[in-house]
């Protein structure tokens, strides 16, 4: 299997452009705040899950899936305030944030696979 084909590798990165696509509308005072904020932890997100696939130890591609759920959660809380704060509608953003929600379970059944696997490694 090829990372592209990985599920949460595709969640993560069209989120990504969705992220990039409603931050273009959020005001330009919040450039170097909010925007570079939000987009920076999204593509952290993307980023650790392509890192953590590559990597060979399942110790290091649980390091990595753990940060890349990290960033998955910061870039959710920023959607999150971005929202409050009036930058987006619900409307724009609440599915992004849905997204968000639903990457962080599969990163989680993702390391859930990893570890089983091991297991089953080990125990050959």
């Amino acid at each position: 299997m090829a990372l592209d084909d990985l599920k949460i590798y595709q969640l993560a990165e069209d989120l990504e452009v969705q992220v990039h696509e409603l931050t273009k509308k959020f005001p330009i005072d919040e450039k170097y705040r909010s925007v570079d904020q939000v987009r920076r932890s999204s593509s952290s997100s993307r980023s650790n899950i392509a890192e953590a696939y590559s990597r060979y130890a399942a110790a290091d591609k649980i390091y990595r899936m753990h940060i890349a759920r990290a960033e998955t959660e910061e870039t959710k809380r920023h959607l999150i305030a971005s929202k409050r704060k009036g930058f987006c509608l619900a409307g724009e953003v609440d599915s992004i944030i849905d997204g968000y929600s639903q990457l962080v379970k599969g990163i989680n059944g993702y390391v859930r696979f990893i570890r089983s696997q091991e297991i089953a490694r080990q125990i050959k």
